[in-house]
């Protein structure tokens, strides 16, 4: 938990909270989900396609509790462990990448993915980080994008959920060779501070923004 020591770019009020964001979220870098597999396939990933997707599946379909929560188009994952909750369109598969506990992707599209990221936190609530634009531009350009990358936040946003908030953000990535369109929604829970980012190359953007949309939207915390 204390790789980091770069941050410290929020004034002095902040600064503790957001430097531990950091500090803890990029314990292995959380950029390895999408941003840099491209580029780099197994620099730091240990991927096995196809092999838990099953039992995933299977254990999706029997979930009752989370039956209703599952939409047309897309398959649903409930952590009963680690208390949380979402879908993710049909077709990806299940990938192993070093550092998050959930990662789906579509092998053919390999930006278009989702993943899930914990780490523990001695707070109760997103709030006590900063507003959903500082948590925002703080995760997108030290934890959710390489540092080579030109990032840019488009909209940042804080929702209500069962008495629980969430910060949602929407970003851009820029690599040479690609731009990546991201949302990301971060919230507090069972002492961790949870970060679920999905998104698409920039070209396939308006094809897949309604589906990744839906996946940012499904995904909650409950208490375990």
């Amino acid at each position: 938990m204390g790789q980091l020591q770069k941050y410290g770019t929020f004034r002095s009020s902040r600064r503790e909270s957001i430097s531990f964001i950091v500090k803890a979220a990029q314990e292995p870098s959380a950029s390895s989900t999408g941003f840099l597999s491209q580029d780099r396939p197994g620099r730091r990933q240990v991927i096995a396609i196809g092999a838990t997707s099953p039992l995933v599946f299977l254990f999706n379909q029997h979930s009752n509790s989370f039956a209703a929560e599952n939409k047309k188009g897309f398959l649903p994952v409930l952590d009963k462990k680690d208390g949380y909750s979402f879908i993710y369109p049909f077709g990806w598969q299940e990938v192993v990448i070093q550092g998050q506990d959930k990662v789906f992707k579509d092998v053919i599209e390999p930006l278009e993915s989702v993943s899930v990221n914990m780490i523990p936190t001695g707070k109760q609530d997103i709030r006590e980080f900063g507003s959903p634009q500082e948590v925002g531009e703080t995760l997108i350009k030290k934890v959710l994008a390489p540092a080579t990358q030109k990032t840019k936040i488009i909209d940042a946003k804080e929702q209500e959920i069962d008495g629980k908030a969430y910060y949602r953000f929407e970003f851009i990535a820029q690599a040479p060779n690609y731009t990546r369109h991201a949302l990301s929604t971060v919230s507090i829970g069972n002492g961790r501070f949870y970060t679920l980012t999905t998104g698409a190359n920039e070209r396939r953007w308006e094809k897949m923004k309604d589906r990744l949309q839906t996946v940012v939207e499904s995904f909650k915390i409950f208490n375990v």
